[in-house]
């Protein structure tokens, strides 16, 4: 059973400080320390409200995601420390996407009562493990008892220089089409775990899916390059999320099936479809020089946009309407 909420949120005080700026290096896995900054955060836990300190010249960029037990995680699938981490690696994909630098973390946790200490322990040991990667301290938030499972709220402060931050808009036809990793991987896992192979999947094995890094370094690199005309991170699948750019762009796409990058011996339908990815989709004029590395992350030409309002998947010669498969709530 969880500790009385008094105890319970000193046990995540202790906790935050334990880890601060520790980084993913503390659970084992390999990981490259994001550019130190001082901490934006004046007050954080223990008052009714964090106080923050935005950067002089900056923009507050703000995100918010669910993670639901049942819904984006199984207890019986997924350890803790996978759990707390997809739950912040969510809004920090969501950063990344705006080219955006991470600032606090404020998380709404319920907790079943029949819920043991040790497993809400490593969940914070996951979530605050890659907050220290990031630089990002955890500064607030709420604790709750759940009649039914745990849910977890997670919301991200962070900012990018006024007038900078990469929208979905920004796409002119002609652009070019760029994501960065690979694609479907997580999907993969996924649909193993569904088909009843949970016992034979080693979490570290397959951190594309149990512990996803998002792309902040990319997403900086773009910003400050001024590469990207507009950007959006992979989590509900990349045809979905490319329906959005264009949507909000007013463009249509062409992508080739070919250049798609896939995971190892994924099917173009998870990495057109899968989600849960968090890798940057994004677009770039073409007089622009796109490395084909960012911070060590390949970067792949899957496509242009187009000036009218279709997305269209080119493969073996013939052209088809591309659907937004992807996952989407209330519709599955």
């Amino acid at each position: 059973m969880p500790l009385p909420e008094k105890q319970l949120i000193r046990r995540i005080r202790l906790l935050t400080r334990r880890w601060k700026s520790v980084g993913r290096s503390g659970l084992g896995i390999p990981h490259a320390p994001s550019r130190p900054q001082s901490s934006p955060i004046r007050k954080g836990i223990g008052d009714d409200c964090a106080v923050l300190r935005i950067p002089p010249g900056h923009e507050a960029l703000v995100t918010t995601d669910f993670s639901l037990e049942g819904t984006h995680f199984r207890r019986q699938w997924h350890p803790p420390e996978s759990v707390g981490h997809r739950c912040l690696a969510r809004g920090l994909s969501d950063i990344a996407a705006m080219g955006g630098e991470p600032l606090a973390i404020f998380l709404s946790l319920a907790l079943p009562p029949g819920l043991p200490q040790s497993w809400v322990d490593k969940f914070f040991t996951g979530l605050l493990a890659l907050a220290g990667e990031f630089v990002a301290n955890l500064a607030g938030g709420d604790i709750a008892e759940s009649p039914n499972g745990v849910l977890a709220d997670i919301t991200l402060v962070g900012s990018a220089p006024r007038g900078t931050a990469i929208l979905r808009s920004g796409a002119k036809p002609g652009d070019k089409v760029y994501v960065t990793g690979s694609l479907g991987g997580s999907a993969s896992v996924l649909s193993s775990l569904l088909s009843g192979a949970a016992k034979k999947i080693r979490p570290r094995d397959h951190p594309a899916h149990f512990f996803p890094t998002p792309r902040i370094a990319v997403g900086r690199y773009l910003r400050t390059k001024k590469l990207a005309s507009a950007m959006i991170d992979v989590s509900d699948g990349l045809s979905t999320d490319l329906h959005h750019i264009c949507e909000e762009s007013r463009v249509g796409a062409r992508i080739h099936a070919d250049r798609v990058p896939r995971a190892e011996q994924v099917s173009l339908d998870l990495a057109l479809n899968g989600g849960e990815d968090y890798e940057l989709l994004f677009t770039a004029p073409q007089s622009k020089q796109i490395p084909r590395r960012i911070a060590g992350v390949p970067i792949t030409n899957i496509g242009e946009t187009t000036s009218g309002r279709k997305i269209v998947l080119v493969k073996d010669g013939s052209r088809t309407v591309l659907p937004a498969r992807g996952w989407e709530h209330f519709k599955h």
